[in-house]
C-alpha cells in the first residue's frame, strides 16, 4: 500500500490516489476543528480524539490548527498546549511529551524534498519522525525540522530554526539553534532577567 510509504523514510509520491484519498478524509475534520466556537470546548475534544494518533488529557490546540493529515499521525501526552497558528506536518509520526507549551505559530515539519532538482520537479518527498519529551516550550515561531528530537525540560527560544538534535534540560537559541546554557540554579531564583519568583 502507498500509504506505508509515509514512514518508511524513502522518497515517494505524496500524490499517488490512495494517500490522496485518506489525506483528505483527515482534513474535512481538521476544518471542522477549526470551524468550532470558542465556547464548544467539548466538541473541540471530541474532535482532537478523533483526528489524534494520541492525545493525552488536559490537552488544548488554540485554533487555528494546521496538520497536513490533521493529526493522524501526532501523539501528544497529557496537559499539552499550543497557542494560535501550531502547524504540524505531520506526514510521519511526531510525539510530544506531557505539559509541553507551544507559542504561537510552531512549525513541527517532519516532510523534506531531495535536494537534486529532477526528483523535486516530480513532487517527491520523504518523512522522518520528530520528537519533543516533556515539559518542554517552545518560543513564537520556532520550526524544527524533520528528524529533530528535543529533550526533557528544554526551552527553545522564540524564532529558533531547530536542525539538530537538543539535549535536556537546556535553554537554546538561534537559527541554527545551539544550546545557550543550562537550566540551573538561577532559574530556581529569577523567572525572567532580574525578576524573581514570589510564589
Amino acid at each position: 500500500m502507498c500509504y506505508e510509504k509515509l514512514h518508511s523514510g524513502e522518497i515517494y509520491d505524496p500524490n499517488e490516489n490512495d494517500i490522496m484519498s485518506e489525506q483528505l478524509l483527515c482534513l474535512e475534520k481538521l476544518y471542522d476543528y477549526n470551524s468550532t466556537r470558542p465556547s464548544e470546548f467539548k466538541k473541540r475534544q471530541s474532535l482532537l480524539k478523533e483526528m489524534f494518533a494520541e492525545i493525552g488529557e488536559d490537552c488544548y490546540i488554540e485554533p487555528p490548527f494546521r496538520a497536513n493529515w490533521a493529526g493522524k499521525h501526532i501523539h501528544f501526552g497529557n496537559s499539552v498546549y499550543a497557542n494560535f497558528n501550531l502547524t504540524c506536518v505531520d506526514d510521519t509520526h511526531i510525539y510530544v511529551g506531557d505539559c509541553t507549551m507551544f507559542g504561537p505559530n510552531v512549525v513541527l515539519a517532519t516532510a523534506g524534498h531531495p535536494i537534486l532538482p529532477e526528483l523535486r520537479e516530480k513532487a517527491f518527498q520523504f518523512n522522518i519522525p520528530i520528537h519533543i519529551g516533556k515539559n518542554c516550550w517552545l518560543g513564537a515561531g520556532v520550526i524544527v525540522m524533520p528528524g529533530v528530537t528535543i529533550g526533557d525540560n528544554t526551552v527553545i527560544g522564540a524564532g529558533s530554526v531547530v536542525t539538530k538534535d537538543i539535549p535536556s534540560n537546556v535553554v537554546a537559541v538561534g537559527n541554527p539553534c545551539r544550546v545557550l546554557r543550562p537550566i540551573g540554579e538561577r532559574d530556581k531564583e529569577y523567572y525572567f532577567k532580574d525578576r524573581k519568583i514570589n510564589l
